[in-house]
């Protein structure tokens, strides 16, 4: 077991570091928004977001779900068939990503208007939520070539590509917003361009034939565009989920708290998706190995690759609560431009109440990734159903009733917690059965 103990730290270290670096895309431009545009920018970004996590969890959807069959059957030695789910999976992004395309050309507007931007705010929205939507294709490319680059063995040449599309984001970002004064299209700008370097800086690696997945002639298939998406569906559902918990609390806080409650919950929204990025690095670290080993029937090297997975997601779970709680006046300072009281208190608040959800988020990730790898996609798709469609919604509405923005914190906790308590009895059910068949 220390061989996998090893190879665990070395998947889950470099790709919690990607992972975290590819967050960074909206969190630097949530820090430079704040800074060129104030708190109605602010507003105007988080109104947007919940798209980018749509067009994000897409690119995951087909990476993670063609790098799951991929790995497996190169775990069984069948490299055409591996080569043919790579086909596929570029077929189903470049498709997918055109849809996105379109809606950025002749819906924009309109999407802007469902997303309930007032007149203030509507202009800044749309510029955004078109320029991003334009930019799909290099987004879920860069996510495709990412996930198979990180099956096919190469976890550092993921990590470097992901890291140096971000650190580009935030010098673009600063460019566009100050010197050239574009202000949230420069921010939206900077942010499409990242993924293009990110996937240049892959170049080397196609160059010197060092990966070994290619494009083979090969007849596509239904069969396989649908396993592709069974598997990856849960990856997209987690994105969506953090989208669809965005424009819940957006209308629901607006009715609350107007627009500088929505520009403080921008801020907790932005930094939980840098948390979340940690649990998914930890949870498409383990991606490849659990797959590679279901492939070769090696289940002890399974279970111990999730026990690991487990006991470091709760060490970083205290770790960043504990710094969260401690720090989050200095944390919404930093975002807070115009030193706005309301928005400070409610950001302030808001932040040590709902990030008391953490070590259950990083559990219902690394569970749903979990199930998926192994082609258990039924319970894969239950805990991401139910912590983004069937709980949170009604969740949030109700405790929000009863306690207002308060219970719109902690409707994220009760949520994550209730999820949590069904992948534990999900999966206790597959170690009995699993433990009967041996």
């Amino acid at each position: 077991m220390k061989e996998v103990k090893k190879e665990f730290f070395k998947y889950t270290s470099l790709n919690i570091l990607g992972m975290v670096g590819l967050s960074c895309y909206i969190l630097a431009d949530t820090f430079f928004v704040s800074k060129g545009l104030g708190s109605l920018g602010l507003t105007s970004l988080n109104l947007a977001i919940p798209i980018y996590s749509f067009i994000h969890g897409s690119g995951l959807m087909i990476g993670m779900g063609g790098g799951i069959k991929y790995s497996i059957l190169k775990g069984q030695g069948r490299h055409n068939e591996a080569n043919t789910v790579f086909v596929h999976s570029f077929m189903f992004t470049v498709v997918l990503s055109m849809l996105f395309v379109f809606i950025g050309l002749f819906a924009s507007s309109l999407i802007t208007t469902m997303l309930q931007a007032d007149h203030e705010v509507f202009y800044t929205t749309c510029t955004y939520l078109k320029t991003i939507l334009l930019f799909s294709p290099m987004f879920m490319l860069n996510n495709l070539f990412i996930c198979f680059i990180r099956n096919d063995g190469y976890p550092s040449s993921s990590m470097k590509a992901m890291l140096i599309g971000s650190f580009s984001n935030i010098i673009l970002d600063y460019i566009f917003i100050f010197p050239m004064d574009l202000g949230i299209f420069g921010a939206a700008f900077a942010t499409g361009l990242a993924p293009i370097i990110s996937m240049l800086t892959l170049l080397p690696l196609f160059i010197k034939k060092k990966n070994h997945f290619s494009f083979i002639k090969c007849k596509l298939t239904i069969k396989i565009f649908f396993h592709i998406f069974t598997s990856g569906l849960p990856s997209l559902i987690t994105e969506i989920s953090s989208g669809i918990v965005i424009i819940v609390f957006n209308i629901i806080i607006l009715d609350l708290s107007g627009n500088i409650g929505v520009a403080a919950y921008g801020i907790i929204a932005n930094l939980s998706l840098v948390v979340m990025s940690i649990y998914a690095g930890i949870a498409q670290g383990i991606q490849p190995m659990i797959s590679r080993y279901y492939g070769m029937n090696r289940y002890e090297n399974m279970k111990s690759t999730f026990h690991y997975a487990l006991k470091l997601m709760i060490l970083l779970s205290i770790i960043l609560y504990l710094f969260i709680y401690f720090k989050a006046n200095d944390i919404v300072l930093i975002f807070n431009n115009e030193n706005n009281v309301l928005l400070q208190n409610i950001a302030i608040i808001g932040l040590r109440c709902y990030f008391t959800s953490c070590i259950f988020v990083g559990f219902n990730i690394i569970m749903t990734v979990y199930f998926a790898s192994k082609e258990m996609v039924y319970q894969s798709h239950i805990i991401s159903i139910f912590r983004g469609l069937i709980l949170i919604i009604p969740m949030a509405y109700l405790l929000s009733y009863l306690y207002g923005i308060i219970g719109v914190w902690f409707s994220f906790f009760s949520c994550e917690f209730l999820v949590c308590l069904i992948g534990i009895v999900m999966n206790k059910k597959y170690n009995i059965t699993l433990n009967k068949k041996k």
